[in-house]
């Protein structure tokens, strides 16, 4: 257990440097060599987690991905709407989840899928609007694909419009307006009051998955010899 938690941490610390690097240089500019001066480990122990530069690209793209389950929802679409709120909370606080969106959007990046990430969203948000739809939450003649690919588009250029002209820290608001226009033109009627779509929910969500996410960090430095 205790080999097991060194490997997460180190795998975090080179993820966390090469972003960095990206982030700062650009991905076709940013070498090895400087993920791992920036990273503080040895060629091998990033090569033991990443085989090439292109693998961390891709590892770094992968943190837009929630690392936890959402909690199943009575209404599936609430699910859709914690999703949103997670995302922009991790957008806001998580260093590596804005890397990865601004290494998605570095359109230098040539070798690397950059359409991994909005593929990944799409497929999660058609997951739960499929679901939602088989239990009669949506509308009959809403295509769920379709919807999945306005509502993730949708979220990307609130998301780049936020950090433009604020750094994301309205963010959370601007979630709320989108769930708020997007949602009554999908959900049965019936259901749309029972959905929470309030900035009081996301604050909610986002202190939850703190803790979580400390829990989890606090596992694993127990899990480490002194």
């Amino acid at each position: 257990m205790a080999q097991q938690a060194r490997a997460i941490r180190t795998r975090r610390v080179i993820l966390e440097s090469a972003a960095a690097v990206f982030a700062e240089r650009g991905y076709e500019r940013t070498t090895i060599g400087e993920i791992l001066v920036r990273a503080g480990v040895t060629k091998g122990a990033l090569y033991f987690h990443f085989a090439s530069k292109e693998d961390l690209a891709l590892g770094v793209l992968d943190a837009q991905l929630l690392d936890e389950p959402l909690t199943p929802q009575a209404i599936k679409l609430q699910e859709l709407v914690d999703q949103g709120f997670l995302l922009a909370h991790r957008l806001q606080r998580d260093p590596l989840v804005r890397a990865s969106v601004a290494l998605a959007l570095d359109s230098g990046a040539t070798s690397v899928d950059r359409a991994a990430p909005f593929r990944a969203w799409i497929d999660q948000v058609s997951e739960v609007l499929t679901v939602a739809k088989a239990r009669g939450e949506i509308l009959l003649h809403v295509n769920v694909t379709d919807t999945a690919e306005l509502f993730s588009g949708a979220f990307a250029g609130i998301q780049t419009m936020s950090q433009i002209l604020c750094e994301r820290n309205d963010l959370t608001h601007r979630v709320v307006v989108l769930l708020q226009h997007v949602l009554p033109s999908i959900c049965t009627p019936a259901l749309l009051p029972g959905l929470d779509m309030s900035e009081g929910r996301a604050h909610q969500l986002a202190v939850d998955y703190d803790a979580s996410r400390l829990r989890r960090e606090e596992g694993n430095l127990a899990d480490t010899p002194g």
